[in-house]
């Protein structure tokens, strides 16, 4: 089997092994509280509990596959559509016209946005002057939505003079187009030019570190550059190492939907301002389903590109994607990000990913094995939907298998420590004390991290070959394959009492949170998550979302999209109770409508 021309590095299709599914039993030790903090140090300070943990963790057994012998290391998953960069594909009627305005979980849209603006219903500075005093924390009077805000240190003015240039050029019949001031935010661990990136940590003006930004990221330059208003950064899990949201330093955002449970991480504050309704697209970044898990949680959509599709980023398996209420604005914010870079070398050849043709194969691949290890609720709602699109939407649903996915996980779960290892050890001035930024947990995690040796690091790598190779054959084998799972096995994730004073180090609960998640992450493909139901939760009030994963070849983020719009009408016109809203869900427009009557 041949590799598909028209592309760079695409792997050699090899069928991997013939190998049954059989889950890896995790025996972490799980820490919160005070036994966290003692912990945090006696590791921090002894390697032989640091090796200890790195090898109970089982990250010591990949090296020992015999079937990597003569495997080559892969350490970039950068696979390139090429062909033309562009222009940007036009935004449709499907993109421009609100769809099911009238039903109760309804979400405003970019289009929503530009329209009131058009009219004079409402300006960008008066949307933006709404939601700035939202985004501050009140010790005395604690708000609904500020814990999804990272701090500004006093640079809303930037976000003014955007939305007083966005109103005057609305003003003139002068419009940048769909996105001219429509709100936006950006997490915590991207550039935005003037603000701090805090990375989740507890802020310290005396580090050099952490400094104002001198120029966007290019994913929101992009956004700015079309008129959207950054009205600030959000919060994330601190450094982005886990997967529930949790921050003891700066707080951990709401889970509108339900809030007696997490809202996932690690870009957890993008996800809890989008479901909340505060704005309508944020950008994330997703190193091991930061951007889909908490799209799950939250009940919203969330796109993980391929690798390096909208910024190269220095990671093997991090990338920039848009997290947004729904497929019309994330296809808008998809389309804007992935502009190319002319002063990236490696983003600026991608080329434009376009929607399939009507007459093209529909094709859903599901690991039978992989699949049920998911919690029955989870499955029976991921089931009922793939049935739906088989019977209603013309799709072939096919089983297939992927080889050493256990194996894979505690690759990539080790590549992922070690990378955020080396990116925390510049970030004080004194390198010897490079663990005094980052919280209990982070401090174990850490120093376990730092043990992995080399020769460790090369098989993980080659293990991603390897399962590229597989990907690739699949995806040869049944063109327009994809690859569907749930987001996560979970049923959320329950907060704990307690947990918000020093931390919570559950690795057991981490890893079956990401056993959907990772794959992509691991062979740079592109993947999406999408709700398609609800279930009863076993603690606090409301709902909880599951979601449906798929995952597409290299460079197809557009079928994925094109897809998501139809998991959104399944949501709409499916399932009993329709899209769920939260209940603390806020109307922007009706608030700045109101508040300029009032003046």
């Amino acid at each position: 089997m041949a590799s598909p021309s028209g592309f760079a590095h695409y792997p050699e299709p090899i069928e991997g092994p013939d190998v049954p599914y059989a889950p890896i039993p995790n025996h972490n030790p799980v820490l919160r509280g005070l036994p966290l903090v003692a912990a945090s140090q006696l590791v921090s300070w002894s390697g032989t509990l640091q090796r200890f943990f790195w090898k109970n963790a089982g990250f010591g057994s990949i090296k020992d596959m015999a079937v990597l012998d003569d495997v080559t290391y892969t350490f970039q998953p950068v696979v390139t559509p090429l062909g033309a960069t562009g222009p940007m594909l036009a935004f449709g009627p499907e993109l421009l016209e609100s769809k099911h305005a009238d039903a109760k979980g309804r979400y405003y849209t970019a289009s929503d946005y530009h329209e009131m603006y058009k009219s004079g219903r409402v300006t960008p500075l008066q949307v933006a002057e709404v939601l700035l005093p939202l985004t501050k924390a009140n010790k005395e009077k604690p708000g609904k939505y500020e814990d999804a805000w990272a701090d500004s240190h006093g640079k809303d003015h930037l976000a003014l003079k955007a939305a007083r240039a966005s109103t005057e050029r609305y003003a003139a019949g002068k419009h940048l187009g769909v996105l001219d001031g429509v709100p936006v935010g950006v997490k915590d661990d991207v550039d935005v030019e003037g603000y701090v990136n805090h990375f989740g940590l507890q802020y310290n003006p005396s580090i050099p570190w952490f400094k104002e930004q001198e120029e966007s990221a290019w994913p929101v330059k992009t956004l700015q550059d079309a008129g959207a208003v950054v009205i600030g950064k959000l919060r994330m899990h601190e450094m982005g190492s886990d997967t529930n949201g949790l921050n003891v330093y700066q707080g951990t955002p709401t889970n509108h939907l339900n809030n007696a449970y997490y809202p996932g991480g690690s870009s957890s504050g993008p996800a809890s301002a989008v479901s909340a309704g505060l704005i309508p697209i944020t950008v994330g970044t997703d190193a091991g389903g930061s951007i889909r898990i908490p799209a799950n949680f939250n009940g919203i959509y969330g796109l993980k590109t391929s690798q390096h599709r909208t910024i190269a980023m220095n990671s093997t398996m991090c990338v920039t994607g848009p997290i947004a209420a729904t497929v019309a604005d994330l296809t808008i914010a998809y389309r804007v990000m992935s502009q190319p870079d002319p002063d990236c070398p490696t983003q600026s050849l991608f080329a434009l990913s376009i929607p399939p043709a009507p007459s093209a194969n529909k094709v859903m691949g599901v690991f039978r094995d992989w699949w049920k290890q998911a919690d029955p609720k989870v499955a029976e709602a991921c089931n009922r939907a793939v049935d739906w699109f088989a019977e209603k939407r013309g799709y072939d649903v096919v089983d297939i298998s992927i080889p050493y996915l256990p194996e894979a996980q505690l690759a990539h779960g080790s590549v992922c420590v070690v990378e955020l290892t080396e990116s925390a050890r510049r970030r004080t001035p004194n390198p010897a004390n490079w663990l005094s930024l980052v919280g209990p947990a982070n401090k174990v995690l850490l120093s376990v991290g730092k043990q992995t040796p080399a020769v460790d690091f090369l098989k993980y790598n080659s293990l991603r070959t390897l399962l590229m190779q597989h990907l690739a054959y699949l995806f040869q084998k049944y063109p327009g394959l994809l690859i569907m799972t749930p987001t996560t096995p979970l049923i959320g994730w329950p907060r704990t009492p307690g947990d918000e004073s020093y931390g919570l180090s559950d690795a057991n609960t981490t890893f079956r949170n990401m056993m959907y998640i990772f794959l992509s992450n691991m062979t740079g493909t592109p993947s999406l998550s999408a709700p398609v139901g609800y279930v009863d939760p076993l603690q606090g009030e409301g709902k909880l979302c599951v979601s449906l994963m798929a995952t597409a070849e290299w460079g197809a983020e557009e079928q994925l999209l094109s897809w998501a719009g139809e998991t959104e009408e399944y949501l709409h016109t499916v399932y009993p109770d329709g899209r769920r809203r939260p209940d603390s869900w806020l109307d922007v427009p009706a608030l700045a409508t109101q508040e300029k009557k009032d003046k």
